[in-house]
């Protein structure tokens, strides 16, 4: 038993956390005891983040302050911005740009390397700097390399209403910052997922938080883990180029070998809770635009693979549509994951730090074995 393989490490318990918890038989996601339901819809994203980072929601003076330390640390220094300006003109991957920016951030942060990388106190500082600066850092890359100039932050917007006024150089309406925000704690936390399980390694070496938090962007930048909500907007829009009824254009994919994105999940049997908020969100956006035909279009693809299939849509697959609504472009999507996960991410490691023993699996060894060796002139 002890030789068992798990690929994948599927079913594997590695650690107990406080933090979220996931039920895939009911659908249900929870942060520290409060159903994600009642967070997306009464909770901002600043609130989620003192949930997840302090174990407790904070009354109104508690997140005013706490609020104001975030806008506090908005502004990026001119190294990394420099920088930004350069990838952004270069054509980087928005991923890349974004893994290379963060792991810059360490290089400015007050709390240098020589603070203690268990120290709780420095972690929350450089977790909220790390949170602040990420909006700021993709908004500019993304104008930068659209042949604009990066919009300052303001700071009497919130941290969703910030990023979209960043990005466009327009104030949002009071239902895009809402919805965005929304799609923010939606995506804040979800268990062990790959990228919170690559931070909670990286950090169980003692590496610093920057360390972990670049190599959980590295690792979301995956396809079969962030960029799949790119991967259902990209097909969305070959399903509407094609003038095909969506059911027959996913039916001739299928029969193509082709895999329908934004279906299935590791952990949930049924359908993500994230998504049907989501799918709430993204015909909110159709109507208020006078054209549902993305949120129609998601709709009857859902109900065809979950009636012909047994596959129910995960968060990626509305997330898509709503984005896209937005008018965000669709190679930052994963992107604006981070920008959410974060979150997540910080408070895993802290709990790591709090709690730290090095993770460090074995691998069953399948190679040969007694093989003779050869000098180097007999071979």
């Amino acid at each position: 038993m002890a030789d068992e393989v798990k690929k994948g490490l599927e079913g594997v318990v590695v650690a107990e956390s406080a933090l979220s918890h996931i039920d895939g038989d009911e659908g249900k996601l929870i942060y520290r005891g409060y159903t994600i339901e009642d967070l997306a819809r009464g909770a901002s994203y600043e609130e989620v983040l003192y949930l997840l980072w302090h174990g407790e929601l904070p009354n109104r003076d508690e997140l005013e302050a706490f609020s104001d330390s975030m806008t506090e640390e908005r502004e990026v220094d001119d190294g990394v911005m420099d920088t930004v300006r350069e990838l952004a003109e270069s054509d980087s991957e928005p991923m890349a740009a974004l893994r290379t920016a963060v792991s810059m951030l360490a290089t400015y942060d007050p709390d240098d390397s020589d603070t203690d990388p268990s120290d709780r106190e420095a972690n929350l500082r450089k977790g909220r700097r790390i949170t602040a600066k990420i909006p700021t850092i993709l908004a500019a890359f993304t104008r930068i390399r659209n042949g604009d100039e990066p919009v300052e932050p303001r700071a009497d917007l919130g941290h969703a209403a910030n990023f979209l006024y960043m990005l466009n150089d327009e104030e949002p309406d009071d239902v895009l910052a809402d919805v965005f925000d929304q799609a923010l704690v939606l995506h804040a936390d979800h268990g062990l997922n790959a990228s919170t399980f690559s931070a909670m390694v990286t950090s169980s070496t003692l590496a610093d938080l920057h360390g972990a938090v670049t190599s959980a962007i590295g690792t979301l930048s995956g396809s079969l883990h962030g960029g799949a909500n790119a991967n259902v907007m990209r097909m969305l829009k070959e399903v509407d180029d094609s003038d095909q009824d969506p059911v027959e254009w996913v039916q001739n994919a299928l029969d193509e070998g082709r895999r329908v994105a934004g279906f299935g999940h590791r952990v949930y049997n049924v359908k993500d809770p994230r998504a049907k908020i989501l799918s709430e969100q993204s015909e909110e956006l159709g109507e208020a635009a006078g054209d549902t035909k993305w949120y129609e279009m998601s709709v009857s693809i859902e109900n065809y693979m979950k009636e012909e299939k047994g596959l129910a849509p995960n968060v990626d697959f509305y997330s898509a549509s709503t984005y896209y609504q937005m008018g965000i472009p669709i190679d930052i999507y994963t992107p604006i994951f981070a920008l959410s996960r974060v979150g997540g991410w910080i408070a895993h490691v802290l709990e790591q730090y709090d709690d730290n023993r090095l993770i460090r699996p074995r691998a069953k060894y399948i190679g040969d074995e007694d093989v003779e060796f050869v000098p180097i002139d007999e071979r």
